[in-house]
């Protein structure tokens, strides 16, 4: 299933200072991470955001906030904010704000090295 173009935008238009912001097609989705640490995305028509594994069970308690079930099993730390819940740019903002946070405190992730040329690395000539 295709992502929410709309709420992708609102999320790029609140991260576009930010350098260390990156894309990435993710879950079916898009997600944005800080130095390669997954932040929040789009999913479907919600926002997936994550927090620290602390504030899981009060964020539950805030409107639109339900766990991200993605796998069978409820993942902690992770949150899906229902669209509805996000009319209003205040709420989107904190909400990325609050995933960006934490993914940015961080140790950045290194590259993965590229896997061209097979297993083992390009053919010796």
């Amino acid at each position: 299933m295709a992502y929410d173009e709309g709420l992708a935008a609102r999320i790029r238009d609140i991260v576009a200072e930010r350098l260390d912001v990156t894309e990435k097609r993710m879950f079916g989705g898009l997600a944005f991470l800080v130095n390669g640490n997954l932040a929040c995305g789009v999913h479907h028509d919600d926002l997936m955001v994550r927090l620290p594994a602390d504030e899981h069970e009060a964020a539950l308690g805030e409107p639109g906030a339900k766990p991200f079930d993605f796998t069978g099993r409820p993942m902690k730390g992770w949150l899906v904010v229902d669209a509805a819940a996000l009319a209003e740019d205040d709420d989107l903002n904190r909400w990325v704000g609050r995933g960006v946070a934490l993914a940015g405190s961080l140790p950045p992730k290194s590259p993965k090295p590229s896997r061209q040329g097979g297993r083992y690395g390009p053919p010796s000539r």
